[in-house]
């Protein structure tokens, strides 16, 4: 027990020590201040926004910064369902897979343009290596760098400076952060044993039968795994993802992948605080969203730890549960990641998160729902201080002050936005469906678990859509089946169309519709006449103010998802307790 909680407590004390350096490194980049990268990329910039002809100097308006998002993407996906639904004449296909359904391609062409990765098939199987390069790999980065640069667009709002041009902060993400970080990550995956080859599957004989031959997946993982954790993508090049060897062969590439996914989001909270000119009070949210992350994994990890009741008096002893687990990781690894990858919205799993006990499932969902621990790739930290914002409008009218942010008032129309993006908008996108899924369990949904377990699994699908992470608690009928299952079983063909199609609606409310109205929220506190401060201004760079958003957060969270989370992990817990489970 003791050695699992001391890799616990040695991998946040290493993503505490790198946040400074690398947020001071991140401002730097978007403040455009010197980087010692300057010499290298500067030229390469320069010719790359003269070939797309984008006037650097220009800043845009929320609403032009958002159109150039939404026609971008636009673009970028038709790319992306072309390669995919031609995989089969294209090159780099030694499997000769041919193109998977057109509800599959459209699910996964909208799920990678969302910075989602949400996976309805197998990656080996269905996937050819061009598809995977050329369309979902090259979407790791832009959408990665399109959250990226709404985030500091959006910081860029709130300290009183202009919105910034969204390609201009594209490309600056792109080779300033991702691509740097991402080379050096994936010579060093290289290194512990991760393939990058274009060669095909090997095939070896079985050990039972020399007549017998297996094929063993290959393909180039290295540089895809580390994009897909870095950008906070989470698709994985194998059906299992990071509890694949090939993708996560030990504890070392673990941690890489841990420290990955959680940097650039921990490390966008000190930038900020550089932006703002306040370090106190960026420590102070990056403290308070640490305390409620650090209970997450707490309660996570004492479920995985304690096991299950009902398993244990079979067993006689107190055991860990570590059914789907891989045990080069064990409880304590399985359930930081899981916490992790849901709490920054990548996605990626090293275990399945169906077999978590109760607590997993609660933390899993709840981080979701909440989408700010640590949230998703620039966009998490949008809407931490959205919550922010609502905290001010809260504590001004319990003290009978105007409501100040940054010495700018906030008025109806920053708490209007603030409330629709946190109110309104993710809760459609995951309730919505997930009603008319569970209306018709069998035609629709596919529940492979009946009560309080089915019930979370299908919540938890719409709410890994709407939160752009990806991840599954699976048990779902969503992944098309062989020509030979169409023909045959057509149920199962229409539970996947429905969740292909379903999925899509979260996915691009849950990303889009925030984007928008984080711009257009931005872009009117930018405008705002800087107050200066005073003996009555409320300021937001103290502890009590901060244990007072903490309480926001909890209390919409709670407010908004308590039912479905009674019904669902609590339920479950309960149900277990009693040993019916």
């Amino acid at each position: 027990m003791l050695q699992g909680w001391i890799q616990i407590a040695l991998t946040l004390l290493i993503i505490v020590a790198i946040t400074p350096f690398f947020g001071r490194y991140i401002a730097r980049v978007f403040l455009e201040q010197r980087t010692f990268l300057d010499p290298i990329l500067n030229p390469i910039e320069r010719v790359l926004y003269s070939l797309i002809g984008v006037p650097t100097r220009e800043n845009m308006t929320g609403w032009q910064y958002a159109r150039a998002i939404l026609y971008s993407n636009i673009v970028m996906g038709l790319l992306i369902f072309f390669i995919i639904m031609n995989q089969g004449w294209l090159p780099f296909n030694p499997t000769k897979v041919g193109a998977p359904t057109w509800d599959t391609a459209l699910h996964t062409t909208i799920s990678f343009i969302t910075n989602t990765n949400q996976q309805h098939y197998s990656g080996e199987t269905y996937m050819s290596y061009a598809s995977q390069m050329w369309g979902l790999g090259y979407h790791m980065f832009t959408s990665a760098a399109t959250g990226i640069a709404v985030g500091i667009a959006f910081i860029r709002g709130l300290t009183g400076r202009p919105l910034g041009n969204f390609y201009v902060d594209l490309t600056r993400a792109i080779m300033r952060i991702l691509l740097p970080i991402c080379i050096v990550g994936a010579i060093a995956m290289i290194a512990v044993g991760v393939p990058e080859t274009l060669a095909g599957p090997a095939v070896f004989s079985t050990l039972e039968d020399p007549n017998i031959s297996q094929a063993i997946a290959l393909g180039p993982v290295a540089h895809f795994e580390i994009i897909k954790q870095l950008g906070e993508n989470g698709g994985g090049f194998f059906a299992i993802n990071s509890a694949h060897p090939f993708e996560n062969p030990n504890g070392f590439t673990n941690l890489i992948q841990i420290v990955a996914m959680i940097s650039i989001p921990t490390s966008m909270i000190y930038a900020y605080g550089l932006f703002a000119n306040n370090i106190k009070q960026a420590w102070l949210v990056y403290g308070m969203v640490s305390v409620i992350f650090i209970a997450f994994v707490v309660i996570n990890a004492i479920g995985e730890y304690n096991g299950n009741p009902a398993v244990n008096a079979l067993l006689g002893s107190q055991q860990p549960n570590l059914e789907g687990k891989e045990v080069r990781f064990g409880w304590a690894q399985s359930a930081l990641f899981a916490t992790v990858t849901t709490g920054t919205m990548t996605g990626a799993v090293n275990s399945l998160h169906d077999s978590f006990m109760p607590n997993g499932g609660f933390v899993t969902l709840s981080n979701m729902f909440l989408q700010i621990i640590w949230g998703g790739q620039g966009t998490g930290t949008a809407y931490l201080f959205a919550y922010l914002i609502l905290a001010v409008f809260a504590t001004g009218l319990m003290v009978g002050r105007t409501p100040e942010f940054l010495g700018r008032k906030i008025e109806k129309r920053e708490v209007v936005l603030a409330s629709f993006l946190i109110l309104l908008v993710h809760p459609i996108a995951i309730l919505i469906p997930a009603g008319i899924a569970l209306a018709f369990p069998d035609q629709l949904a596919g529940i492979s678990n009946p009560g309080f377990h089915g019930f979370a699994q299908v919540i938890y699908e719409y709410a890994s859509a709407a939160a752009n992470n990806g991840s599954g608690f699976e048990g779902l009928g969503d992944s098309q089946p062989s020509p030979i299952a169409i023909a045959t079983g057509a149920e199962t063909t229409v539970n996947a169309l429905w969740w292909n199609l379903s999925t899509c609606f979260s996915l691009l409310a849950g990303r889009y519709v925030p984007i928008i109205g984080l711009l257009l929220l931005a872009d009117s506190i930018s405008h705002k006449q800087q107050i200066p401060y005073t003996v009555g201004t409320l300021r937001t760079d103290t502890g009590l103010f901060t244990g007072v958003t903490a309480g926001v957060i909890l209390i919409l969270g709670a407010l908004t998802f308590f039912p479905v989370l009674a019904f669902g992990p609590i339920s479950e817990a309960f149900w277990i307790a009693k040993g019916i489970g």
